[in-house]
């Protein structure tokens, strides 16, 4: 009997095994399967369409997890990333099967001027080739026009319209509402121009921080018509009148405000979506099916073109780029991010990477903390010892801790329009005795040393703790100061004249000896290649970034369909227009709010610029 019970548990178990291996197989199978989900069939002709969706950004933020399953629920945040479009616009230039280039800006919502002229060059050089771009929208914005203006034909809906609302800076100040809720907020900081933390502090605007703003929201506006004007082939002031009579001319016009447009030269035609399709059709082949013309997306495209481009030339001789995008913290972070150990971590695989020859960091980045802006700083001194050139791009901003990782660099490209600077630190913590107060709520006791219950948000800020921080401070400023003098080549006080916490445009930034060259991105990939001896055409451009795992890789192609069918089937659209348009309206103050919670890291300092542009 007991050799039965053997034999029979020993056929179980065979049997598991065999059961176990089929499951096994058949995951296999479907992970294969969904990884190798074929490519799209390009046309033989086709126009390239450019839809941007939401923002235009350096990065995609977030875990990419997450962003997978946003996806498959439809929820994705709106963003698109520059070198996407840029790539795409690069390869069709040169691609016959592409025979025009379709731009349509209805889901966009804007982008920063430096990235509009990376997207703006990119369509001029694909203009170069003979080839037509086409723009078209319901309506324009400032951003959208932008990048339209510098297609062939540009076409507005019959009820559409071309707003240029120009540039601004309002802040919400929260000192009267802090101050009744018995709320002080304590501040400490270096910098006549280092205003961060007003909207805590003050009531308005200071003189410092309305002298600075104004200064860079003029020379960005002065930018901004030179290139429109130029694109279309008008006077810059012809187009400000544009701008400065728009409401009086609409009135005239009962209305029309695309007629207005199209008498002042701002677009070639008015025509509704099915007669710019028709125009379209006429440079790239009708599509009968569609009853519209043959087309394929720039995310088909790229996907067709990259693994086209799979294998790689000069694979020894590399220029390493890293992306710098988003606030600066501590620690390891994902894309949007600028973490301070996982984007050291990334110069530190460009340094043991002996192809390498030369590093780009582009850099579009408010600053965050001093202490991860600094673990930065020396793993890019690390690399420039090994011989190697450090060339930074800047995007739209690089300015406080963002100026403090390009403080290293052989040489700094910037746009215009960059803002930069903002060289300081400042720290800040609130105290509620006041508002606990009011309330009957006291606080007392007895500590063993001057700084005992000093750091207490339930008690005032004592001298002793006061003296401390801002010692601190100081001595961050001057260490500030240190790295930018020793990388610009400048004598301390020749550094702090133009540092204070100023916020610069990359025109002014130049002048000031902030800034090298103004230029764009691919300006700085080949002046990093010229430094390291690479000729041109001879190296391979090599973006790092962080590795995902197996199972993000897996979750990342399957695209998380399981959370798509699921959230589809339930999912309600009802109330999201209204929601949408209220968020909306509160982005400003909850930017402000997310980007106090993130530096609540305690015994740290902050080089950050709140000098966003809308």
């Amino acid at each position: 009997m007991r050799a039965f019970f053997k034999i029979l548990f020993r056929g179980l178990d065979g049997f598991r095994r065999i059961l176990h291996l089929l499951l096994l197989l058949v995951i296999f199978g479907f992970v294969v399967g969904a990884l190798g989900t074929s490519l799209p069939v390009l046309p033989k002709e086709a126009a390239l369409v450019l839809r941007p969706e939401g923002e235009i950004v350096e990065q995609r933020s977030g875990d990419p997890i997450e962003l997978a399953i946003a996806e498959a629920r439809g929820l994705a945040r709106g963003e698109t990333t520059l070198s996407d479009l840029t790539d795409a616009i690069h390869a069709a230039r040169k691609d016959a099967r592409i025979k025009a280039l379709v731009l349509e800006f209805d889901a966009m919502t804007g982008a920063g001027q430096p990235t509009l002229d990376e997207l703006s060059r990119a369509i001029t050089e694909f203009r170069a080739s003979g080839k037509k771009v086409i723009a078209t929208a319901a309506a324009y914005s400032r951003d959208t026009y932008y990048v339209a203006a510098h297609a062939d034909e540009v076409y507005v809906d019959p009820y559409g319209l071309v707003v240029l609302e120009g540039y601004e800076r309002y802040r919400t100040y929260l000192k009267g509402a802090l101050d009744r809720l018995g709320v002080d907020v304590n501040v400490y900081r270096v910098g006549t121009y280092k205003s961060a933390v007003e909207t805590y502090t003050r009531d308005s605007m200071s003189p410092e921080d309305r002298e600075e703003s104004q200064a860079y929201l003029d020379d960005l506006w002065n930018t901004y018509l030179a290139a429109v004007a130029k694109a279309r082939g008008l006077k810059t002031d012809a187009l400000r009148a544009y701008v400065d009579g728009y409401s009086p001319a609409v009135v005239a016009a009962r209305g029309d405000a695309a007629r207005v447009a199209l008498e002042a030269r701002l677009v070639t035609g008015i025509k509704s979506s099915i007669e710019v399709e028709a125009r379209v059709a006429e440079l790239a082949g009708a599509d009968d099916d569609n009853a519209s013309y043959k087309s394929v997306s720039f995310k088909d495209y790229l996907r067709v073109v990259r693994a086209e481009d799979k294998i790689k030339s000069h694979e020894d001789r590399k220029v390493g780029v890293i992306v710098a995008s988003g606030e600066i913290l501590d620690g390891e972070h994902p894309a949007g991010v600028i973490g301070g150990d996982s984007t050291a971590e990334l110069v530190r695989q460009a340094r043991l990477d002996g192809d390498i020859k030369a590093l780009v960091l582009r850099i579009d980045s408010p600053g965050g903390s001093a202490f991860a802006s600094e673990i930065i700083h020396r793993e890019l001194l690390a690399f420039k010892a090994t011989g190697r050139p450090i060339v930074v791009s800047m995007g739209d901003v690089a300015a406080s801790g963002g100026y403090y990782i390009a403080a290293p660099a052989d040489e700094i490209w910037a746009s215009p329009a960059t803002i930069t600077g903002s060289i300081g630190i400042f720290a800040a913590f609130p105290t509620v005795d006041k508002a606990l107060a009011k309330v009957g709520v006291g606080v007392d006791g007895v500590g063993t040393t001057p700084l005992s219950g000093e750091f207490r948000l339930d008690r005032p800020v004592g001298p002793a703790a006061a003296q401390l921080i801002q010692s601190v401070i100081d001595r961050g400023y001057e260490e500030f100061l240190g790295r930018v003098a020793t990388g610009r080549k400048k004598t301390r006080d020749e550094t702090d004249a133009i540092s204070q916490g100023r916020v610069w445009s990359g025109l002014d930034a130049r002048t000031a000896g902030l800034v090298d060259q103004l230029g764009s991105f691919d300006d700085a990939v080949q002046s990093a290649a010229k430094r390291a001896g690479l000729e041109p055409d001879q190296y391979a451009i090599d973006y790092l970034e962080p590795s995902l795992s197996w199972a993000q890789e897996i979750a990342l192609s399957l695209k998380v369909w399981s959370a798509g069918v699921i959230v589809r089937a339930i999912d309600t659209q009802a109330g999201r227009p209204a929601l949408a348009e209220v968020s909306r309206r509160l982005l400003p103050l909850e930017k402000d709010a997310e980007r106090l919670a993130r530096m609540a890291e305690p015994n740290r300092l902050y080089a950050y610029c709140f000098c966003e542009v809308y």
